[in-house]
């Protein structure tokens, strides 16, 4: 029987990595859900919730909490005008494309930063605050373990990939209670439905935001490692809820996911007495691991694109349910919609807040700069269309040039004087023939480039994850 022990205990060692793998590939399967009320603190629901997570663009939360913090201090103002550096432009996308030297104040920068998701915003905002990235990341870290944010680090003010920026559903419910409670007089900023750059209208990438009823905030963000991340809040009768959901699986689920813990929250307040209390969110206990890597999930073959935080996953359209949603909108009645209705209808009308590059304006000195900045864009955009259109007139040409040689030889057949002209005419012509061609074979080049750098830009940083 003893030579049976070394087989028993390899058997069972291999049971005992099976059942470790098996478990770390469902923790890394499944999402991070929180929901709590905002001002007990209290936890309605949680699954994962102090597991911890790549933050994505959820981090510009925090650079929008130092940054109004700073000017609630008064170390700055929402005047200040910052200046695009080079590093803020060489920003991943998302980014509103600011050349630079171009000026812009924090008010506009906030704007611009938390409705498109601007990676350069971020930027220019952290080195106007902090002094340099890692002055400001410095400030982002003080400022977590302040509130309590045990499970947070920061190491860049956009959420762009890196190993140390670190986060979990239960802290970004600390931050996002933090915002309400600190912030009240700058709180818009977190729920302004779209904004006009130029001639250029930008959705808030948060769908609950003129659709789900009471939607009043915050944040979405993703990268290949971390998925679909949304923090959401919303106000019903005077009682505010906040959701978090991490590692959705797109942009609409994520939403969905929100909208369907905040119903729950909602309809279930007057039998929570029946439910066991699951405490405030500042008591769940931090899980000590390391985040979940989702990038094959995320960014697989499976995907045509590397996927981006501007998802747009196809919705149903409801006539019928956009016309009872505009109808609460106008009312204030109770909602009788499902979570996919409210979701699928077209966001309730609202005029894009202006944004601009410059000192603050009014009046017709802003109508001058929004035509200056909407002449600016519309350059820009002739530019990339002539730049493109450039690559591709080799072909043109070479079909111009063979219609030429080829209308040529009748000529030479009617006369035979210029036959021997016709012939030299030729020559010139076959040898232009593989000019183009040489030439057309770089500008072939760039597109696996292009294609990498499409969607969510921080994708291939993520091997670093991998």
């Amino acid at each position: 029987m003893h030579f049976l022990r070394p087989l028993l205990f390899k058997s069972a060692l291999s049971s005992i990595v099976l059942l470790a793998a098996v478990t770390s590939s469902r923790v890394a399967n499944a999402e991070a859900l929180l929901l709590i009320e905002a001002d007990s603190g209290k936890v309605l629901q949680a699954e994962n919730a102090t597991y911890p997570w790549y933050p994505a663009s959820v981090t510009k939360l925090m650079t929008a909490y130092v940054t109004l913090k700073a000017v609630k201090e008064g170390r700055v103002t929402l005047d200040t005008l910052l200046t695009v550096s080079p590093v803020a432009a060489s920003q991943s996308p998302s980014k509103i494309g600011f050349r630079p030297g171009t000026q812009v104040t924090v008010d506009n920068a906030l704007k611009i930063m938390l409705v498109k998701s601007a990676n350069d915003m971020a930027v220019v905002l952290a080195e106007g605050v902090g002094g340099s990235i890692d002055g400001f990341s410095g400030l982002m870290n003080q400022n977590a373990q302040r509130l309590g944010m045990t499970q947070t680090s920061y190491v860049n003010p956009n959420g762009l990939p890196a190993d140390g920026q670190i986060t979990s559903a239960r802290d970004l419910a600390i931050l996002a209670r933090a915002i309400i409670r600190d912030l009240p007089e700058y709180e818009y900023f977190v729920h302004i439905p779209s904004i006009r750059y130029g001639r250029r209208v930008t959705q808030n990438f948060n769908k609950l935001i003129g659709r789900y009823p009471g939607a009043d905030g915050f944040k979405t963000g993703f990268i290949c490692a971390s998925g679909y991340n949304l923090v959401a809040s919303a106000t019903r009768n005077g009682k505010r809820l906040i959701a978090v959901v991490l590692g959705a699986s797109s942009g609409h689920a994520r939403a969905m996911k929100a909208a369907q813990m905040l119903e729950r929250g909602f309809a279930n307040d007057q039998l929570s007495w029946l439910r066991p209390s699951l405490g405030t969110v500042d008591s769940l206990a931090p899980v000590d691991a390391s985040p979940p890597n989702l990038r094959d999930e995320m960014c697989s073959g499976k995907r045509h694109k590397p996927a981006s935080d501007e998802d747009e996953d196809p919705v149903a359209s409801s006539t019928s349910g956009a016309t009872q949603a505009l109808s609460f909108f106008a009312t204030g009645a109770q909602p009788a919609l499902k979570p996919s209705e409210m979701l699928a209808a077209a966001p309730a009308p609202s005029e894009p807040i202006q944004v601009y590059t410059g000192p603050t304006r009014t009046g017709a000195a802003l109508i001058a700069a929004v035509a200056a900045d909407a002449d600016q864009q519309a350059a820009a955009h002739r530019g990339k269309k002539s730049r493109h259109a450039a690559k591709k007139p080799d072909a043109a040409e070479d079909a111009g040039k063979e219609a030429k040689s080829a209308t040529a030889k009748p000529a030479t057949h009617a006369n035979a004087k210029p036959d021997a002209a016709a012939k030299t005419a030729d020559k010139p012509a076959a040898a232009d023939k593989p000019k183009p061609k040489a030439a057309a074979k770089p500008a072939a080049k760039p597109k696996p480039d292009s294609k990498s750098t499409s969607g969510d830009a921080g994708a291939p940083d993520q091997k670093s994850h991998s």
